[in-house]
């Protein structure tokens, strides 16, 4: 299964106590890192919640985070910090004589960090509605990297079929390349005025179609376009095994080039170049 390593996807729950969205953002990393932002309240949740995100995604960089809420006037889920919350009042008193303006908001207080906490009972539940709600982003968050995985296959599919389309026509041309270049050489020799036995000539014409053979690079290229196309219809992540094809196509296209006595030929072996590169810069996206 193809997927992206870059997605977003947030889910909100509304509940008595009050409200709380899930946002979850992820970039490319070469292995999984998670980064958790949680209230001060549910910060016990915060292994729980790694192993969530280990247990479904295995590359990227990624980013949690919980937005929490309560509702002030859900009076029975919550404990008030009246120590605190006098002094805070104390301060906002002191704070409004020396300027003289402004007002104290009851809600301002209410929902300074501290001053309102759920019971622990209710914290409890409230924990796995929440943990419920994570598990709905996360479906959102993978949905959205498959989505993205889908384009990124269709690109990938593109370019093998250039890939491809380059190795066929390399292979046409090079029968007549072979028989250009001994003519060529047999040529030069003649014009050298160098006669060389029957056996002897044989022997060079040989070497030289071994230096210039490509039909092992070619066969080679259309093997690694048949098991990267097999690759991308495994179930698993699967962007490390495209990213070393990625480098085996790279073999084979220096090799090809290296090789090359033809214009036609560098001219394919440029275009297969500008075609793994490309393929290479969407694979760095895949998981």
């Amino acid at each position: 299964m193809i997927r992206s390593m870059t997605a977003y996807a947030r889910r909100e729950i509304k509940g008595e106590w009050g409200s709380a969205a899930w946002e979850l953002r992820s970039v490319n990393q070469r292995y999984l890192e998670t980064y958790i932002r949680l209230p001060e309240q549910f910060r016990s949740l915060e292994p729980v919640i790694r192993e969530r995100i280990r247990g479904r995604l295995t590359r990227g960089k990624v980013e949690c985070n919980l937005r929490f809420e309560l509702d002030p006037s859900a009076q029975s889920l919550m404990i008030l910090n009246e120590k605190l919350a006098k002094q805070l009042v104390e301060a906002a008193n002191w704070v409004k004589m020396q300027s003289d303006e402004g007002k104290i908001d009851p809600i301002d207080v209410l929902r300074w960090p501290g001053v309102m906490s759920a019971a622990e009972q209710d914290l409890d539940a409230i924990s796995g509605e929440l943990m419920q709600a994570l598990d709905g982003a996360l479906d959102d968050f993978i949905t959205a990297r498959e989505r993205e995985g889908t384009e990124l296959k269709a690109l990938i599919e593109q370019r093998l079929n250039g890939v491809g389309a380059e190795v066929v026509k390399v292979r046409i041309q090079m029968p007549n390349i072979l028989q250009w270049q001994r003519k060529r050489l047999v040529r030069k020799l003649e014009e050298a005025q160098v006669q060389l036995e029957k056996t002897r000539l044989e022997q060079e014409l040989v070497l030289m179609a071994q230096r210039i053979d490509v039909a092992e690079e070619l066969d080679r290229l259309e093997a690694h376009v048949k098991e990267t196309l097999n690759i991308m219809k495994k179930k698993e992540a699967v962007g490390r095994r495209l990213d070393f094809m990625m480098q085996e196509f790279n073999r084979e296209s220096n090799t090809l080039a290296s090789k090359s006595i033809n214009a036609n030929v560098t001219t394919s072996a440029i275009e297969l170049k500008v075609l793994i590169e490309q393929m290479r810069e969407q694979i760095q996206n895949i998981e």
